[in-house]
């Protein structure tokens, strides 16, 4: 797009907001296969001996459709778990009934761009939005939040969550474990004062690296432990939390067998002994406890590992445990043993591979650096406003582009997750990074780019053209405007 091309758009962009969306009417004349009504509300749980613990959390009920496929959860502060089909059509009522803005994001969801949660939809207190979309997304593990401008790290950490599990067609075709034996696992770290509320951003410097907490929370629970039986489970692992990074391993050595990733089942089982996990990835795990005794057990764990950036370690002493400082997850004791174990199936799904050659941009791929500017962080120099556009942040309906995240290593550098609206992509590769495994392979939304690192993803805009967003995953860092737009047009 040439410059006066540019400002035409402009203009004309500018004069369609003014008067409302770029998009069409929502009214749809069928009814949903599922209507749920979600409130964002203020409670009060018991999570510690004492006082109960104030939190803001999603309370939810089903309208219209199988009651099963909103699930409550009895215990901790995350909201119900949806478990749909891909191809049924959604319809959420949403309510704000906390002293905030809020609005929800669909984490990974391939929706219509005033289905997505951009933060200017957030509604006030006593508001509502309606959400009413397909679910064109293949069987996975995604999740939904809160997504208004400067307030998403608060509202999370006060714990505004919750999971979207999707099923389709091949994913059943494979048996893989059901019912009790598919177990989410959404890891969060918190502190918590003497009075047991939560504490959060103790001083400046934690906004600007991000918050890390003291004690790692499992489903909105401390120090968890599942009882399971000597049989396979798959474990949906997300890192909800605000800023910390996780190397998972099992803490008697055996290997992670990884069944999936953000978005969706992989080709073919993954095994290696551990994996870079970095805020609002997922990785779904194949687990048999078929060789272990009753009574016995084993541990999630998480490794210690280097940051980077300089003097990161030292800026963080004294802010919760520091990034890359180990910690133990989650325990599962066996109840009941097994017969031995068993292997997941060898072949998961089939996945398309975007060719970089078919790329619109393949002879330039577009660069984004990752930088912190007095403290400042932001993207090619920039952060967030509201409806604000680069002409390199407009791309074209249809076609598929190559984008490259670069982490510059200076003193102030920091790990950065990189996540973008509205579409799943794939990682072409990484360099520069200090050697850890990633979690790289199938369809993602969310990648980890360390100091130092430049990775590159491709990704293709489908169906639907508006105004998405992309952003750092570190919570603060999103909050603080490392945040911008980019806009699909026909």
């Amino acid at each position: 797009m040439d410059r006066r091309s540019f400002m035409r758009f402009l203009a004309a962009f500018g004069a369609a907001t003014a008067c409302g969306p770029l998009w069409p009417s929502r009214t749809q004349a069928a009814p949903p296969d599922l209507e749920v009504e979600l409130q964002a509300v203020r409670d009060r749980i018991p999570l510690f001996s004492g006082p109960p613990t104030d939190v803001w959390r999603f309370n939810g009920k089903v309208l219209h459709g199988h009651p099963g496929q909103l699930q409550t959860r009895e215990q901790g502060w995350l909201g119900p778990v949806f478990r749909v089909h891909k191809g049924q059509r959604i319809r959420v009522k949403f309510k704000n009934l906390i002293p905030q803005e809020s609005i929800i994001h669909w984490h990974g969801l391939h929706v219509p761009p005033e289905d997505d949660g951009h933060p200017k939809f957030a509604v006030p207190f006593g508001g509502e939005y309606v959400y009413d979309f397909i679910i064109n997304n293949p069987a996975g593990t995604y999740w939904y939040h809160p997504h208004p401008h400067r307030l998403t790290g608060y509202q999370v950490y006060g714990g505004m969550a919750g999971l979207f599990l999707v099923s389709d067609q091949e994913e059943q075709a494979l048996g893989l474990p059901s019912g009790e034996n598919d177990l989410p696992l959404v890891l969060q770290d918190r502190t918590f004062g003497p009075d047991n509320q939560l504490v959060y951003l103790r001083s400046p410097m934690e906004r600007v690296h991000g918050f890390l907490g003291d004690k790692i929370m499992v489903n909105g629970q401390a120090d968890p432990t599942f009882d399971v039986t000597g049989k396979p489970y798959r474990l949906r692992l997300l890192n909800g939390s605000n800023s910390r990074i996780f190397r998972l391993a099992w803490n008697d050595g055996r290997n992670l067998q990884i069944l999936g990733t953000d978005g969706g089942l992989l080709e073919k089982p993954l095994i290696v002994p551990d994996i870079m996990l970095g805020p609002a990835e997922r990785v779904d795990l194949w687990a048999d406890f078929g060789d272990m005794p009753k009574g016995s057990g084993v541990s999630l764990q998480s490794l210690p590992f280097n940051p980077g950036g300089g003097q990161m370690g030292m800026i963080r002493r004294g802010t919760g445990a520091p990034l890359g400082s180990p910690f133990e997850l989650a325990r599962f004791r066996i109840s009941h043993p097994g017969q031995g174990t068993t292997d997941p199936p060898k072949q998961l799904s089939t996945l398309e591979r975007l060719d970089p050659g078919q790329a619109a941009n393949r002879e330039r791929p577009k660069q984004f650096f990752l930088n912190m500017h007095h403290m400042q962080p932001t993207i090619n120099g920039r952060t967030f406003a509201m409806s604000e556009v680069a002409p390199d942040e407009m791309v074209r309906l249809g076609e598929a582009e190559i984008w490259e995240f670069i982490n510059a290593g200076s003193m102030m550098a920091m790990p950065h997750p990189m996540h973008v609206h509205g579409l799943s992509f794939q990682v072409l590769g990484r360099s520069g990074g200090p050697g850890y495994r990633f979690l790289d392979q199938g369809w993602k939304d969310s990648v980890l780019v360390m100091p130092g690192e430049r990775v590159a993803v491709i990704m293709r805009f489908t169906d639907y053209n508006g105004l998405y967003l992309y952003h750092c995953h570190n919570l603060e860092h999103e909050d603080l405007g490392m945040m911008r737009n980019y806009l699909v047009l026909s």
